[in-house]
């Protein structure tokens, strides 16, 4: 925007409408500057204005002009159709146009600041050792290989190296207020850049940080909120009186209620209401609803936090140095507590209070229990239930990010390379187990758990249906573009070209799946200075992200070669029909069985509490008034369907590999 010296009838006009200012010079303007929009302004340094002309509309049908009104401006550049009301202070701002600025206590850099970036949390581990610089535009993934590879020193300096050098690009005296931005009765904004399109109506107080907004996915803070030392990305919401100190907040996260967390990390559609987090790495999908929840010096993704869950980390010896990790997809029970160290496996439940470490990372889908003081591990189970079913696909569409770059890369598939290799691992584990155990023992234990020795081989059948639904779905994926006059030969073939790399172990980066040689490719590319600036590092995880199914596929080419002891070049029509009609099989099976899980929510039990003054009949309408049938339930008839769709697709693949040439 060109400006002009402001002239000298405009600084007559602005002296008869209240404004001072202590050194008229230093005042420039656009061309078409009116005066007439600016009454009792104290001006103050260096000033820009624009031109004035537009109507602002304010809630509730209010219509007022745009201009500069009852305010104190210093260093302040402003843009085209800005309305700024009652502020007492805004110093040191370049406020770009169409923003409004209303009933503001003070808008205010002080010095340089860099707005957040770079700021170091004690995360995951509250007596530190595991620091993460925030910025911008971090992601779960970067976080991940920050926080989780304190032993990589090499990766650690490169990373900081990079975060540094993105703070510095940050670094100013003059903040930025984005286009079309509110701040409406605010307390004091200190050293905070506001994205385009964010609102702030009623905040407490900001204090270095950064919000970041769009068009397209604004952010909102509002009543009472306090936010100091933090980063806040688009489309997020934080609202009544939450309480932020050192934390970075993801794309899509919700707050609010009193909600209090510090050096803390929030990653991609979040929700926290109520509780207290302290140094707690949320990745994707982490939600807490309730006020007595506490979760600290925890990594949680995916997970659903029960009221009054909890965790201990200090043994009154060194301090609260411990940690603990709840594997995707996990889920705690009302007053759940577990003393870390403690790992989880994923998709699994943690019920009553476990007061010993334990380590179930290698046992997916299963409940812990807590009985007579003891962790009771009931391997699998969870992998049965509704709740698993529901949370797998519920997720994609709970997706709030509207910003077009999405920074966390997150694969939402229930069965993976990561989740299925953990099952053969549990299986071999199990099997293991039910070989060497003593048949009068009731109890068997294995890393601080307690597992029922009747349970170890039908846990291992639970296991082996999963892993051939994840066998069918790869071979499936594979054979959809396939025509009918194929070649089995050419077929097998390229089957068979997959990436050594691909068959490695996997392992979940806070929501990327992806081949633990793949990331350890990574970490040494970065560590060794290839990969040197944030957007190469963001680039080459969105390359592996987009390649997982070919990675996925080559995982499976060693599973299936392992368990058929023949090379995928050496597979005959009848070992690929045979691993359809598996997958049809067991995912028919597993549906039915999810099925009869849901009956249960229909049960004489669930009746309770209906048709409080009536009959049995009068009970029976008012619960299918509330709650419906079985028969008609949406989730019931979608996995009616599913198992339909699951039977003719197998038949028309099986007829498909027959006609193979």
């Amino acid at each position: 925007m060109n400006y002009r010296n402001i002239s000298e009838p405009e600084i007559s006009s602005l002296k008869n409408q209240g404004c001072t200012c202590s050194d008229w010079s230093k005042v420039n303007v656009t061309e078409n500057f009116i005066p007439a929009n600016i009454k009792n302004v104290l001006f103050g340094g260096e000033i820009k204005l624009g031109s004035f002309e537009k109507t602002i509309h304010l809630p509730g049908g209010i219509e007022i002009p745009s201009g500069i009104y009852n305010s104190s401006l210093h260093n302040c550049t402003v843009g085209n159709d800005v309305y700024i009301s009652n502020v007492s202070s805004i110093a040191n701002y370049e406020i770009e146009k169409d923003a409004v600025i209303e009933n503001v206590q003070s808008v205010v850099v002080n010095g340089k600041s860099s707005f957040g970036n770079g700021v170091e949390l004690e995360i995951l581990n509250e007596g530190g050792g595991r620091n993460l610089k925030i910025f911008e535009e971090l992601s779960s993934q970067v976080a991940y290989l920050m926080v989780m590879y304190r032993h990589n020193k090499n990766l650690i300096e490169q990373l900081e190296k990079m975060i540094d050098e993105f703070a510095a690009s940050k670094t100013s005296a003059i903040g930025k207020i984005g286009e079309g931005c509110q701040l409406q009765n605010c307390n004091t904004i200190t050293n905070v850049n506001i994205g385009a399109f964010a609102t702030i109506a009623g905040a407490a107080k900001l204090e270095n940080g950064t919000i970041v907004s769009k068009a397209e996915a604004a952010t909102y803070v509002g009543n009472g909120v306090t936010a100091i030392n933090f980063i806040i990305h688009t489309g997020t919401k934080i609202d009544n009186f939450a309480l932020l100190d050192k934390c970075f907040v993801g794309q899509g996260v919700q707050m609010g209620k009193q909600y209090s967390a510090e050096n803390s990390a929030f990653f991609a559609n979040c929700e926290g209401f109520h509780g207290e987090a302290v140094s707690l790495f949320a990745g994707p999908y982490m939600v807490t609803h309730h006020k007595s929840t506490l979760l600290i010096a925890g990594l949680f993704s995916f997970f659903n936090a029960g009221s009054g869950t909890n965790q201990s980390n200090h043994m009154y010896k060194l301090g609260p140095l411990h940690q603990g990790i709840l594997e995707r997809g996990s889920k705690t029970g009302s007053f759940s507590y577990m003393l870390w160290e403690s790992r989880v496996g994923a998709f699994s439940a943690v019920i009553g209070k476990h007061y010993t470490n334990f380590d179930a990372s290698n046992f997916p889908f299963s409940y812990l229990n807590e009985e007579s003081g003891k962790t009771v591990l009931t391997p699998a189970m969870n992998l049965l239930t509704v709740g698993t079913k529901r949370d797998s696909e519920k997720w994609p569409a709970r997706d709030r990010r509207k910003d077009p770059i999405k920074l966390d890369l997150i694969n939402f598939d229930l069965f993976s390379p990561y989740t299925v290799g953990k099952m053969v691992k549990g299986n071999k584990i199990l099997q293991n187990l039910y070989e060497t155990a003593s048949k009068e023992r009731e109890y068997i234990t294995t890393n601080g758990m307690h597992i029922n020795r009747l349970m170890l081989k039908t846990s291992t059948k639970y296991y082996e249906m999963g892993v051939k639904i994840f066998l069918g779905k790869c071979l499936i994926n594979k054979l959809k573009d396939v025509s009918a006059n194929a070649k089995l030969d050419e077929l097998k073939t390229k089957l068979a070209e997959v990436k050594p790399e691909d068959k490695s172990e996997w392992i979940d980066v806070c929501g990327l799946l992806a081949p633990s040689s793949t990331v350890q490719n990574l970490i040494d590319e970065i560590a060794d200075g290839k990969i040197n600036d944030i957007e190469k590092l963001q680039s080459t995880l969105s390359l592996i992200h987009k390649n997982y199914d070919e990675a996925e596929w080559g995982w499976c080419t060693d599973l299936i070669e392992s368990r058929l002891s023949k090379k995928i070049y050496e597979l005959t029509k009848e070992d690929f029909i045979h691993i359809i009609k598996e997958w049809k099989e067991n995912s028919v099976k597993l549906n039915h069985m999810i099925a009869k899980d849901a009956q249960r929510e229909f049960d004489l039990f669930s009746k309770i509490g209906f048709g409080i003054d009536g009959t049995a009949e009068e009970r029976d309408k008012d619960f299918e008034a509330v709650r419906g049938s079985f028969e008609g339930n949406k989730f019931v008839k979608q996995l009616e369907n599913e198992n339909k769709a699951t039977e003719e697709k197998a038949g028309l693949l099986i007829n498909l590999v027959e006609s193979l040439k």
